[in-house]
């Protein structure tokens, strides 16, 4: 995905002038330009010393533009649909299909859920062919661990397209069934993610 500018947006110029306002009268002409040479994710990522340093900003002008950006974060957090219910295998597929769709390696998913089975965090454990050397229960619990996760569902993609499981992927699921059980965060399901199909192995081997 393309860093956003302010050149995609409708009338950029108007709009960076605009926005210097926020800043001291003699800043409003260096914001303007800051704002239409970088992108907006790598100016609201700078805290206000890099503002001031590496783009002379006042420090007064810094501080403002950090606190526009930071209300900004705060509306986006606020407009966020609420975190999908992953309940059903189905709803993983669909989550997690627009990522896997045209990878060449098998990419191996952790996806943490709260007490509702509500995604909190997606987090990828590792790529490439997968084995139980690759996909040890340390790195698949560890963020499920440190961020006290009510139970966990694990998932991967077959490049070929065909979801069938593998010898490797039961074995996989099993270790981490038992892993889950000793760290008291259970595994829900493990999902195996085809071309425009999927096969859930809480079902197949009928995981409790």
């Amino acid at each position: 995905m393309q860093a956003l500018r302010f050149e995609a947006l409708p009338d950029p110029h108007d709009l960076a002038h605009r926005c210097a306002a926020l800043c001291a009268p003699p800043d409003g002409p260096a914001l303007a330009r800051m704002l239409l040479e970088h992108p907006l994710a790598e100016l609201a990522r700078a805290g206000v010393d890099e503002l001031v340093h590496a783009h002379q900003l006042e420090p007064e002008s810094a501080r403002r533009l950090a606190a526009a950006f930071a209300l900004a974060q705060a509306l986006e957090l606020e407009r966020r649909p609420p975190a999908p219910s992953l309940r059903h295998p189905s709803a993983v597929f669909a989550h997690l299909q627009p990522l896997a769709r045209g990878l060449t390696q098998e990419t191996f998913w952790s996806l943490l859920l709260d007490g509702k089975q509500r995604l909190r965090r997606l987090v990828v454990v590792t790529t490439g062919t997968l084995t139980a050397s690759l996909v040890h229960p340390r790195e698949v619990f560890r963020a499920a661990v440190r961020e006290s996760a009510a139970s966990l569902i694990v998932a991967h993609n077959h490049p070929s397209g065909d979801p069938e499981p593998s010898a490797e992927d039961l074995a996989v699921t099993e270790r981490l069934r038992q892993a889950g059980e000793v760290l008291g965060i259970p595994l829900q399901d493990h999902v195996v993610l085809g071309e425009s199909s999927f096969v859930s192995l809480r079902e197949r081997l009928r995981l409790r």
